[in-house]
């Protein structure tokens, strides 16, 4: 700095006197040198505005800030294709997308990150949870760092910068599915410091020394030091904290209001031109703001822009707009507005000093206070004439009144944990109206935490020899287990006198009632163990236990599993948007089939569920009504045929027959004598005289295409 060097010179020459006359010349190069550029500065929005250039400035972060950061490199995307075939339909084949890219977040080092925004959703929550699969590494810019792997296996070795001294994110594999198939606009809550950290000691870091820290007492939480000059920062931080600067023997000092007053008496000296000594000016006040407005970011409103107003009463219409790229709360941004404005208005007023030459070291910046005047004076100019020191001096600004302020209502992402999965898998009769031709998975899964979503489904039909893509599990189901069993009751009958207590997985699930309408349109069919059940009322008892009532068991052919529950058991809500289904080819009827979900908070590992698969969706329900009757003077059993395609029974006929043929097997069991099994195409079967023993049971079973229903049995009187 010119000021420095002329200082030294001039008291090489000519001693204090020769120093004082450096002085002022060195301030006036210096004034040359350092006038304001003639351009715009930085807009706050330009910090969440996510680039991929080449010579984009990357700011300096101190304390904590929400960054966009630049992408300084990226791979091609990444394409995974997955082909499900499904029984008698087409192949289904769908694509997905990754990216694996580095963000550049801070010229500086930094201390970490915590939440991650992308598209203004949270990516990563403040527990350090992904949202969405990624791999995710965090270099904090130390000088020793080593390049990261992955830009290193793919660019070569010795290609790949390690960009010592800066802060850097790199996203390995980010699944794109959440974003449009594109790399999302990330923000960053990047943590460059632990704690506030002092104006001051942000401007002697980007100075790089030349400005030294003389005691600012003011902290901010969060500051992005960018521009075009070291001087445009250091104006900001300045105005900030309302410091200045003052030359010394070895730097710029940056001091504040709290720093010394230097008491001095108006000698009176005339200066050229000037017959007083004294001259006092005052600016019009039209031309003080009498507006001002300050942008800055909102913590408490996830470091979004907020703005706060200042207004003085009087003359003037000038309005003006200070943009602090600063952390600042509601009240404090206030505060500093109405100070700013308060300033401006005061330092209208300017005088200037004479004193003796032995005052020519008076650096602009010093505070003064003049004997026998109130008030304190800034010094903006010195000049040495005559050897009379002549002061330019603005009034400082008193403290301006406390303020209060409100940072709005805010509207935060929400910031869900996703918790490990929960999975059930069943092989169930089919929930619709279409027949299946094979046998087929049903998979329900929701996590133990709200933020849940998905898990990627694999599947084995050889013990875990092999896995099979089994695409994504559907919406979160409603999940619990059986508290209180209920006790059986017939599947023909409403179920008033029994009742389930179930304990839900989250407390944030609810059940809720349905009439009769809504049940006879499916409405809250769960699967309680083995058997599907309907329920009509649903009490929340506890935070996560429910009391189900007005029961209708034994839904779709599962009453043989009417009161085979315990507790323990599952319970599980089935609706259309939360089953994910895997059709198995008909040979896996007879095996067991190992299912693994993968959820993005399943940091242990995947969560395994097995089940045997027996021809439950494929086979035909069971027989109905057995009764022993009459036909033509022989005695006969006779039965009523079901359906897996008529649950719904729309025209009150005979409900249609989907197997490729109707048939039936009767297995005949007398107390005494053989046991006789045959096979017939009605729905009639003649009896011998031993065969009406009272004792005998006779247990009938529909031949399917696939498999033979589960057994209907009387026992004869």
């Amino acid at each position: 700095m010119a000021t420095l060097v002329l200082i030294a010179a001039g008291s090489l020459i000519g001693g204090q006197g020769g120093a004082a006359i450096g002085a002022l010349i060195g301030q006036r190069i210096d004034a040359e040198l350092f006038k304001p550029k003639g351009r715009e500065g930085p807009r706050l929005t330009d910090l969440k505005l996510q680039t991929s250039s080449y010579g984009s400035q990357t700011p300096k972060v101190f304390g904590t800030m929400r960054i966009a950061g630049n992408v300084i490199w990226s791979t091609d995307l990444i394409e995974s294709r997955t082909t499900t075939h499904h029984k008698g339909q087409p192949s289904t084949t769908t694509y997905s997308y990754a990216a694996s890219f580095a963000v550049l977040l801070s010229g500086r080092a930094i201390q970490g990150v915590g939440r991650i925004w992308a598209d203004g959703n949270l990516l990563r929550g403040s527990a350090g949870d992904f949202k969405t699969q990624t791999g995710f590494r965090l270099h904090l810019g130390d000088e020793d760092q080593a390049p990261d792997p992955l830009i290193a296996s793919i660019e070569g070795a010795g290609l790949a910068p390690a960009h010592r001294g800066c802060g850097y994110a790199v996203f390995e594999n980010l699944q794109l599915g959440d974003f449009g198939n594109r790399i999302p606009s990330l923000t960053f809550e990047l943590i460059a410091d632990e704690g506030p950290i002092g104006v001051g000691a942000i401007a002697a870091e980007v100075a790089g020394g030349a400005i030294a820290d003389a005691g600012v007492t003011t902290s901010l939480d969060g500051f992005s030091a960018y521009g075009a000059s070291v001087r445009e920062v250091a104006g900001l931080l300045a105005t900030a904290s309302g410091a200045r600067f003052v030359a010394t023997d070895e730097a710029l000092a940056m001091t504040d209001a709290a720093s010394p007053v230097v008491t001095v008496a108006d000698d009176g000296f005339a200066g050229a031109g000037d017959k007083t000594g004294v001259r006092r000016t005052l600016t019009p006040i039209e031309r003080a703001p009498r507006t001002l407005s300050l942008a800055y970011y909102d913590a408490a409103r996830d470091y979004q822009t907020g703005v706060q107003n200042a207004r003085r009463p009087g003359a003037g219409s000038r309005d003006e707009r200070v943009d602090m790229p600063a952390v600042l709360s509601a009240t404090a941004a206030k505060a500093l507005a109405e100070t700013l404005l308060h300033r401006a208005e005061t330092e209208r007023e300017q005088r200037t000093v004479a004193l003796s030459a032995d005052a020519a070291g008076i650096a602009p910046g010093t505070l003064l206070a003049v004997t026998g005047e109130s008030g304190r004076w800034r010094v903006t100019k010195a000049a040495l004439e005559a050897m009379v020191t002549t002061l330019t001096c603005a009034r400082v600004a008193p403290p301006a009144p406390l303020a209060s302020a409100s940072p709005g209502r805010a509207l935060p992402a929400p910031d869900l944990v996703a918790g490990t999965t929960i999975l059930h898998v069943a092989e169930l009769p089919a929930l619709g109206d279409s027949p299946l031709t094979s046998p087929r998975l049903s998979v329900m899964a929701t996590g133990t935490e709200m933020g849940w979503r998905r898990a990627s489904l694999l599947y084995s039909l050889d013990g875990g020899v092999s896995w099979r893509n089994g695409g994504a599990s559907a919406a979160p189901a409603i999940i619990g287990t059986v508290a209180v069993a209920p006790d059986a009751a017939p599947a023909t009958l409403i179920d008033r006198a029994n009742t389930i207590e179930v304990e839900l997985a989250r407390a944030d699930i609810v059940l809720a009632d349905a009439d009769d309408a809504a049940l006879d349109h499916g409405a809250n069919l769960a699967l309680v163990g083995d058997e599907l059940l309907q329920f009509g009322r649903a009490q929340q008892i506890d935070e996560t236990r429910w009391r189900l009532s007005v029961l209708w068991r034994g839904r779709r052919g599962t009453e043989a599993a009417i009161g085979t529950q315990a507790a323990g058991d599952r319970f599980v809500v089935l609706a259309a948007d939360s089953v994910a289904t895997i059709d198995l080819p008909v040979s896996a009827i007879g095996s067991t089939v190992s299912v693994l979900a993968s959820g993005i908070g399943d940091s242990a590992g995947p969560v395994a569920a097995d089940c045997a698969i027996l021809g439950a969706s494929v086979r035909p329900p069971s027989p109905a009504q057995l009764r022993l009757t009459t036909i033509d003077g022989t005695p006969t059993l006779a039965w009523e045929r079901r359906s897996r395609a008529g649950f719904r029974w729309i025209d009150g006929g005979d409900v249609p027959l989907v197997e490729e043929s109707e048939a039936y097997r009767v297995t005949i069991a007398p107390l005494l004598g053989s046991t006789r099994d045959i096979v017939l195409a009605d729905r009639a079967c003649p009896l011998t005289l031993d065969e009406t023993v009272g004792g005998t049971t006779i247990a009938v079973r529909q031949v399917g295409t696939l498999g033979e229903s589960l057994p209907e049995s009387i026992t004869l009187p």
